[in-house]
């Protein structure tokens, strides 16, 4: 089972180092910012959403460990956020260590954020799929979420 501890200081950096990376390579495989630009547009968009790193307020940003191997297996990060008078925890990032993947770990951070968004208040969750990324959607559909909101682009 995997339970979710706060993300340590030392974690925090290289964490937000990479997650910023990946982010903004999916920004750019989906058309929404052209390569150049992508690092730039993630270092701000990371400093906007966590101007004060993990004391930003309303932020919540877990490492998620394997209880029987002792073991980091990926992290997740949610925020509580409030839209059109609808108050929820808004996924940020969800993250399984490459090593990690298809043994049911997403599945069980997903199901552990459950239990901390109920601890904070809270009694939904939103996030966001980027359209390549079949694989969460998939995770996401099979836990229950459902589509909210869709956006579609073309090439030309």
């Amino acid at each position: 089972m995997v339970k979710l501890e706060p993300m340590s200081e030392e974690e925090f950096g290289p964490w937000l180092a990479t997650h910023a990376r990946d982010y903004a390579k999916d920004k750019v495989v989906s058309g929404a910012w052209r390569a150049e630009d992508a690092p730039r547009l993630a270092d701000e968009a990371y400093h906007k959403l966590l101007p004060q790193g993990l004391s930003t307020p309303d932020n919540f940003v877990y490492t998620a460990i394997d209880e029987a191997a002792g073991e980091n297996v990926g992290n997740i990060w949610f925020a509580k956020m409030t839209y059109e008078g609808q108050t929820f925890a808004f996924v940020y990032d969800l993250l399984v260590l490459e090593e990690h993947r298809r043994k049911g770990y997403g599945e069980q951070i997903m199901r552990a954020l459950e239990e901390k968004v109920r601890e904070v208040g809270l009694d939904s969750i939103a996030l966001h799929v980027f359209g390549h990324n079949h694989a969460a959607k998939a995770l996401y559909e099979k836990i229950g979420y459902e589509i909210t909101d869709l956006n579609m682009m073309k090439k030309l």
